[in-house]
């Protein structure tokens, strides 16, 4: 169940409006990796989860932050549109760098929402609900989500950086440090999790059936030898199973394919003549 409650959970006003910001507000709210995706992404992995009770609930505990979260980018989106009508879109590709590089207010933002947010990023792609991962395996689902959380701070960060509206940073710097903490809480996680199990996903798998001479080999495909120096080429590997080799010329394995002709309904190329 859930319930709404009016105040939002941080404060969401913009000092002014700024619509061609607006458009790049949208990235976090409706992009690979905003607010709407980790939101849905939580949700789903705690829904799904049939691992220990006190996943699910941090799980469904978090996804619903990020309700919250949808909420505050969306205030903030439609605050920023005040006063912008389409001609907007039209002063603001008066600005050669602006015109060049935004394209100016986002059009459908007046046509098509009537000055409010919408679910897509800042190019006007539409959110797909394949950016989510909900695996039903939750060391891989937490480390999907670290990585999530990783790239969604960034953006925020990115975008701090791109105004000097006093409202909007603010709104930006409770977002940014609530990403700090759902890292942390992933990071954790995954380190409790890696503790009573195997790292390597999926753990219940018996390693007698992969091909285990390499396993743990570093194959060198590329020119130059520099990789030979870092922590996967020597050492015990992370999962503690073997040491790690480095390859420096690794050989092909495999056959030459060579693939018989397709039937003649296919209506592929015929055969040469011998």
């Amino acid at each position: 169940m859930f319930y709404h409650i009016k105040e939002l959970q941080y404060n969401a006003k913009p000092d002014r409006p700024d619509p061609v910001y607006a458009k790049k507000l949208q990235e976090v709210l409706g992009g690979q990796f905003g607010e709407i995706s980790v939101m849905m992404q939580y949700l789903f992995q705690g829904w799904n989860c049939r691992g220990n009770q006190k996943y699910r609930d941090m799980l469904l505990d978090i996804g619903t932050e990020e309700i919250a979260h949808v909420e505050m980018l969306a205030t903030m989106i439609a605050q920023l549109l005040d006063n912008a009508p389409v001609e907007e879109q039209e002063n603001a590709a008066k600005d050669p760098i602006i015109g060049a590089v935004m394209g100016g207010m986002n059009p459908q933002h007046a046509i098509v929402s009537g000055l409010g947010a919408r679910p897509d990023d800042s190019e006007g792609y539409p959110w797909n609900s394949r950016y989510t991962i909900a695996s039903g395996n939750l060391l891989a689902d937490f480390r999907a989500n670290l990585n999530a959380e990783s790239q969604g701070r960034l953006q925020v960060v990115r975008l701090y950086e791109m105004t000097d509206d006093k409202g909007v940073r603010d709104m930006l710097s409770f977002l940014i440090a609530r990403d700090t903490m759902h890292q942390n809480q992933w990071m954790a996680a995954i380190e409790e999790l890696e503790q009573n199990q195997k790292a390597i996903v999926p753990a219940t798998f018996n390693q007698e059936f992969e091909k285990q001479e390499v396993s743990y080999s570093f194959m060198n495909f590329s020119q130059g030898e520099e990789s030979k120096a870092g922590r996967w080429a020597s050492g015990p590997s992370m999962d503690g199973q073997a040491q790690f080799e480095y390859i420096s010329e690794p050989k092909a394995m495999g056959q030459i394919p060579v693939l018989n002709p397709a039937p003649g309904y296919i209506h592929g190329t015929p055969p040469l003549a011998p």
